[in-house]
């Protein structure tokens, strides 16, 4: 399983993502903006159809999604932003994919490269890791607010590719095609998720534990930090005990 999705949904369940509210919607309004290139009816373009989800999911105001997508249609004036991912190697040789959105290249990448060395990685080259990682659905469910068996019983009956169970987190890994699908099952049967994505899963993973586990963990959050970068994916592997400690 995802690594990085689990440290998500943990830092989710925990609640510390509501003191950066503010920089969460820097990223999903850039979002929209792109996604709404695409095509402003979110029927028939499933990035904007994601991104409306996601923000409306964060509680964004209806009018600043609106606005967000007439930017990016050309409707109004607004930035420019390029989709760029960056790849590298964290502590443990843990492959790194960065999806950014940004307006100035150079600068971003530099930003990236200096967060990279200074929590023990380093900036590769652009391929040497993004064959590792597969695109999949993503749910995360903290088994104190949920009941495992009925997340274990709609997963299977809807498709889902793989679930498993550690500590108190459940994941569900789907195809991107069945995301929707499964996610409108937990809807209906009022099954609350932590963690609801399109993600990107790695085929292999290295784990960590320690002094570079907690460099990984602070070289992810570092990344996250930056208003250009959307997503972060890693390989890693911490246990769900050391990262619930590293939260506190």
């Amino acid at each position: 399983m995802s690594g990085h999705s689990r440290w998500s949904t943990i830092k989710r369940k925990k609640s510390k993502v509501d003191a950066q509210r503010g920089k969460l919607f820097t990223k999903l309004i850039r979002e929209l903006m792109v996604a709404a290139r695409y095509g402003t009816d979110p029927e028939t373009n499933p990035r904007l159809r994601q991104a409306i989800m996601a923000a409306k999911a964060e509680n964004m105001p209806k009018e600043n999604i609106e606005r967000a997508i007439k930017k990016g249609s050309g409707e109004t004036g607004g930035e420019v932003y390029e989709e760029c991912v960056f790849e590298g190697y964290g502590p443990g040789s843990v492959a790194v994919l960065v999806h950014t959105l940004t307006d100035n290249r150079k600068r971003t990448s530099q930003e990236i490269r200096h967060i990279f060395s200074k929590h023990g990685g380093k900036m590769g080259e652009a391929g040497c890791v993004g064959w590792m990682f597969t695109r999949k659905g993503y749910f995360g469910f903290s088994s104190q607010e949920v009941e495992p068996d009925k997340v274990m019983e709609v997963a299977i009956e809807f498709g889902a590719e793989d679930v498993k169970e550690e500590g108190e987190i459940i994941e569900v890994i789907t195809e991107p095609q069945d995301f929707e699908k499964l996610k409108k099952a937990f809807e209906e049967r009022n099954i609350k998720w932590s963690t609801a994505e399109i993600t990107m899963v790695p085929q292999t993973s290295v784990k960590l534990s320690g002094k570079e586990a907690e460099q990984m963990l602070k070289l992810v959050e570092a990344l996250e930090e930056l208003d250009d970068v959307q997503k972060v994916y890693a390989n890693f592997d911490i246990s769900t005990e050391e990262m619930e400690k590293m939260v506190g």
